[in-house]
């Protein structure tokens, strides 16, 4: 009896060769250091995916390693290049989630309030931003009763179903309205959550929602808080000369290779892994839209199977760091083209924002007039595959839609046929990962597959 007593007495002794859980988060530095590891999760693997998977990127020959399946159609829920996501941003999401537990169980003193309801407002919003990405990568479609995804608001070993698409919707906006009032209005730090930054997600989320009268509000005070990037600073944009018109954007730092630096479809060896669709660049007047040479570089010297078109939208950078530019979340641009889609539904000078955005753009631009709300529509559309290429948009645009991915004979000449993806395949919604489904009998699939 005295042994096994001795015994319980051992195992009740705190283990040092972790973080014990209770005392993971014993002041506000620790809370700052488990946000920062929210942060460190979010990543461009929604940018590619949008470009791999819709008619945005080519597969060139000189590619003999990189996501043929996800762009060739191939994918199921074995799928690492389409998969892979989900558990990186419920990573993320647990991570919030452990540190608005730590925050909520510390005794915070008066001069601290105003630091830890700014930690707590980045949670909520980081919360809310990473579900409503999951929903956009895996939802069975955007409208009400469609499978959405699990929305986790505590750290826990669960087995949960999968919320309805406007369940996911509520909760995010529940979640950003909270962050909302907790943020300060001076944050300045575009590479943290903001006031301004949670407007912008409010703007998606509306747009996704078809919630048209809150798109154009929450658009509009993006809007009339940031202007667009004026003409002179544009390019600058995507080198990192300055960061007009970005309202949010994550730090990338730790370089001194531009070839491996660059995220967007390269590798060490010169090997480009995707490079921009005919389809997108035939769309760009080459002389006059300042996107074109801020968006493709053109290579002559290089010969042989290699492509000449290369994506050039993130390969600026500093002397320090070639080749690494930071990932712009949010954009004013992206705010004028969500205003105008939604005015163009609900009704309000749509066309005008259409306009003001080319014509920031475009040298010696001529406002354009349309005829009718669906020729209005299809020019926003083509106005967001220009403005957005390569941000992330492109298939959830056309899913939004219930358009089929159509790509051009030469874009899919590596691609084993994959000219068109109709909205009825399975691979028009991304699987949820096999290993989820089978250990989660809750989780169910999305439809055929």
């Amino acid at each position: 009896m005295l042994l096994a007593l001795g015994s319980c007495n051992k195992l009740e002794i705190k283990p040092t060769d972790i973080i014990d859980p209770e005392r993971g988060f014993r002041n506000l530095n620790d809370v700052n250091m488990g946000l920062i590891g929210v942060y460190a999760l979010v990543d461009n693997s929604l940018m590619t995916i949008n470009s791999t998977v819709s008619d945005e990127a080519t597969f060139p020959v000189e590619n003999t390693v990189g996501n043929s399946d996800a762009f060739r159609w191939l994918y199921n829920a074995s799928s690492g290049s389409v998969t892979s996501l989900y558990y990186t941003y419920y990573r993320a999401i647990d991570r919030s989630n452990r540190a608005l537990a730590g925050l909520s169980a510390l005794t915070v003193n008066p001069a601290e309030t105003a630091t830890a309801n700014r930690y707590r407002g980045e949670l909520l919003a980081l919360r809310a931003f990473l579900h409503f990405e999951l929903l956009r990568a895996y939802a069975s479609a955007y409208q009400p009763g469609a499978m959405g995804v699990p929305y986790m608001l505590e750290s826990k070993i669960d087995y949960p179903e999968r919320n309805s698409f406007e369940s996911v919707v509520t909760l995010a906006k529940a979640d950003l309205a909270a962050a909302k009032l907790l943020l300060p209005a001076t944050q300045t730090d575009k590479t943290r959550m903001s006031r301004l930054a949670v407007t912008a997600i409010q703007a998606r989320l509306a747009l996704y929602e078809k919630n048209w009268n809150d798109a154009i509000t929450y658009a509009s005070e993006a809007i009339a808080a940031l202007p667009l990037a004026t003409k002179a600073q544009f390019p600058g944009l995507w080198t990192d000369a300055n960061d007009s018109e970005v309202i949010w954007k994550m730090k990338r730092v730790g370089t001194t290779d531009s070839r491996a630096g660059d995220f967007y479809y390269r590798q060490i060896g010169d090997i480009v892994l995707y490079a921009p669709a005919f389809k997108l660049i035939n769309t760009f007047d080459a002389a006059s839209d300042l996107r074109y040479p801020a968006y493709i570089l053109f290579d002559a010297g290089r010969a042989g199977v290699k492509s000449k078109y290369l994506v050039k939208k993130y390969i600026g950078g500093t002397a320090s760091a070639p080749g690494l530019t930071d990932i712009k979340m949010f954009r004013t641009g992206e705010m004028y083209l969500i205003r105008a889609e939604a005015r163009a539904e609900a009704g309000g000078d749509a066309a005008g924002d259409l306009n003001t955005l080319r014509a920031a753009r475009i040298n010696n631009y001529v406002n354009a007039s349309f005829p009718d709300k669906n020729s209005l529509i299809e020019a926003i559309y083509l106005e967001r595959y220009k403005e957005l290429a390569f941000e992330g948009h492109r298939f959830f645009d056309l899913r939004r839609r219930n358009l089929p991915v159509e790509r051009l004979a030469a874009d899919a000449a590596n691609a084993s046929g994959a000219v068109l993806l109709q909205t009825t395949q399975a691979q028009y919604a991304l699987p949820i990962p096999l290993q989820e489904t089978q250990i989660n009998k809750n989780t169910k699939q999305n439809p055929n597959y």
